[in-house]
């Protein structure tokens, strides 16, 4: 397990990324609320026990101990408090069950709308300031790819060319591992392998894969070659002298040009010492080069501890605020499509819930131990869509829930009573808690076992 400050990083990296989408989901339903007329009795970012809170005109706002979630009292409602004791008396004009249906639904989708709106302007600004930079799959194609056991399995060789998924072509070579991809019926690669076009069938459950933190590496990777890039302080490559820009042109008397015949020949040498031939550049344009053998230090899980720069050439776009938008909408909206065609999936069968599903401790270390803020504001817009779709489900206890009976009620113009809905919520707790508890020890399996 990694250290104390590892751990840190993770956690706090979760914790602010919750922070900051339950308070637009719960200040989405508050603003919605507020508008019509309802009294707000208590606005709660995490869950009991309190650690701060303060009281602003007729609201209490506070922070919990459990940064897990949060809450919106809104009076005249039933929640998850099952305070039912008001409901009992006479309707108040502030109350929420007073109030029409259709004021009502907007209040409940008040914290679906706001999240996907985050969802949006997170991946709006990240296309706008970052741009767009790949390996367009024509540059990949120029030496083809490699396979690793998981890409073995699927019937790829290496050398071959991925010309097409689905029967459709494509332009980035991270495309081969699209969910929105891999996730349709009777998907298939089309590789070209010397003068033949081959179709390679994926497997209906194939995304489950990718649930390893080593899937990258045993998936399919492209053949290109490298020059070491940054160095990683107290392993062997920093002791030998290695340096940025170096390239490697033998390991052990072998001679290597790609990156993955190096990591082969580095596999050999677990936990030994090894010699590298580099060649050095001497200028600026990387046109002269000295020759030296440095003695390296191998770990146990063959690293020597560097930053690997691939030679192949990059397509990189920038794009004009305006351009931004639609293509950043655009990113925010494919995670709800990969969460629906995932959940239609498990649902018939086809995809494992313990292998699909994942919980805090599976988002934590997606976070990483380094501080990287475009990868937070990439998760945390992430998450905020997934948030989104989550509560959208038609599931008691959730927004989707209360969305499910207020549409039947503005359709059938009949409102369930107050006891179904407090069982309703009762069922749809019970539900949560269940699904709560599963997600939290198969992040525990996943992780440990």
């Amino acid at each position: 397990m990694e250290g104390t400050l590892d751990i840190l990083v993770m956690v706090g990296q979760l914790i602010l990324a919750l922070s900051i989408l339950v308070g637009v989901h719960e200040g989405g339903h508050l603003l919605a609320a507020k508008l019509f007329g309802m009294r707000v009795e208590q606005f709660s970012i995490g869950f009991p026990p309190k650690i701060f809170g303060f009281k602003y005109g007729e609201t209490i706002y506070s922070i919990g101990a459990i940064p897990l979630g949060g809450f919106v009292k809104i009076s005249g409602m039933i929640d998850e408090s099952l305070d039912t004791k008001t409901m009992e008396e006479e309707p108040q004009p502030w109350e929420f069950r007073s109030k029409p249906a259709w004021q009502r639904l907007i209040v409940m989708l008040g914290g679906i709308i706001v999240n996907v709106i985050t969802g949006i302007i997170i991946f709006i600004f990240l296309t706008y300031s970052l741009g767009e930079s790949y390996y367009s799959i024509s540059e990949v194609n120029k030496l083809g790819i490699v396979p690793g056991q998981i890409g073995l399995d699927l019937g790829f060789e290496k050398g071959d060319k991925i010309v097409a998924i689905n029967g459709e072509s494509f332009d980035k070579f991270s495309d081969i591992k699209d969910p929105n991809r891999l996730l349709e019926s009777n998907s298939y690669y089309t590789v070209l392998r010397g003068d033949k076009k081959i179709d390679l069938p994926i497997p209906s459950n194939f995304i489950e894969m990718f649930s390893s933190k080593d899937a990258d590496d045993l998936f399919v990777d492209k053949i290109y070659p490298f020059m070491v890039g940054p160095l990683t302080k107290g392993k062997g490559a920093e002791k030998a002298g290695l340096k940025p820009m170096d390239r490697i042109i033998e390991v052990d008397g072998i001679p290597i040009q790609y990156y993955h015949e190096f990591k082969a020949e580095l596999g050999k040498h677990a936990g030994q010492v090894v010699k590298l031939e580099i060649q050095r550049p001497t200028d600026k344009e990387m046109t002269q080069f000295n020759d030296l053998s440095l003695d390296v230090e191998v770990s146990k899980d063959s690293v020597i501890g560097f930053g690997v720069v691939c030679l192949l050439e990059p397509t990189i776009l920038q794009y004009s605020f305006l351009e931004s938008v639609p293509k950043g909408a655009e990113r925010a909206f494919s995670v709800v499509w990969v969460n629906i065609k995932a959940f239609g999936k498990m649902f018939q069968g086809e995809l494992s819930p313990t292998k699909s599903l994942r919980g805090p401790l599976g988002i934590m270390k997606t976070f990483g131990v380094t501080w990287d803020w475009i990868r937070f504001w990439t998760l945390t817009g992430l998450i905020s869509m997934v948030l989104a779709f989550m509560n959208l489900l038609p599931i008691p206890a959730l927004d989707g829930g209360h969305v499910v009976f207020l549409m039947y009620e503005i359709i059938s113009g009949r409102k369930p009573s107050d006891k179904f809905l407090e069982n309703a919520q009762k069922v749809g707790m019970v539900l949560l808690l269940g699904l709560m508890v599963f997600v939290f020890f198969n992040d525990i399996i996943q992780e440990f076992f």
